[in-house]
């Protein structure tokens, strides 16, 4: 049996948890998220506690039984307290801002770039910092990844946009004739 599968989501106070046929329902005090249940696999809900059960030893079901506990766990987590992902901006000239819901960057190419941000998706800019928030992990992990791909950093002078605390390995740059 999946170790991380059999292990107990517990829901903390004002978590509430409804089952609709195969799609599962969390609700908290930041939102709403829902996740549809495999076959296979079944939810037990007892004492404040949720157990992700299997009803098959398929190969495909034993594979899903902890992403789905993992995915229920993130879920329950991210209603109660959310998520978020920072970025830091690095280069001479290189700016971000945010207003209405749309992040604007200006990365050193000839045009500036606005990214529309996700529903459920907040940030914020502080210098040149930009916070990322939500309560939906995936989404957050994935729009964090898009504002990245839009000027990865540079191997050679470390400019670009990188995770904060991410470390970038530079090269050496190619020694001129002597």
């Amino acid at each position: 049996m999946s170790r991380v599968g059999k292990m107990p989501i517990v829901m903390p106070q004002g978590v509430r948890v409804n089952l609709q046929g195969p799609v599962v329902q969390v609700e908290g005090p930041k939102g709403t998220l829902n996740h549809e249940i495999p076959d296979g696999l079944k939810l037990e809900i007892a004492d404040n506690r949720i157990a992700v059960v299997r009803t098959s030893e398929q190969t495909k079901t034993r594979a899903l039984h902890g992403l789905t506990r993992t995915l229920i766990a993130n879920m329950v987590l991210g209603v109660t307290q959310g998520f978020k992902k920072e970025l830091e901006v690095v280069g001479v000239g290189y700016r971000a801002d945010v207003s209405n819901n749309v992040v604007n960057l200006s990365l050193g190419y000839s045009h500036p770039i606005n990214f529309a941000l996700p529903e459920g998706i907040k940030a914020k800019v502080d210098r040149q910092v930009i916070t990322i928030e939500g309560i939906d992990k995936g989404l957050v992990g994935q729009t964090a990844a898009k504002i990245r791909s839009l000027r990865k950093p540079d191997v050679y002078k470390g400019k670009g946009i990188r995770y904060l605390g991410e470390v970038i390995r530079t090269k050496v740059g190619k020694s001129g004739a002597k």
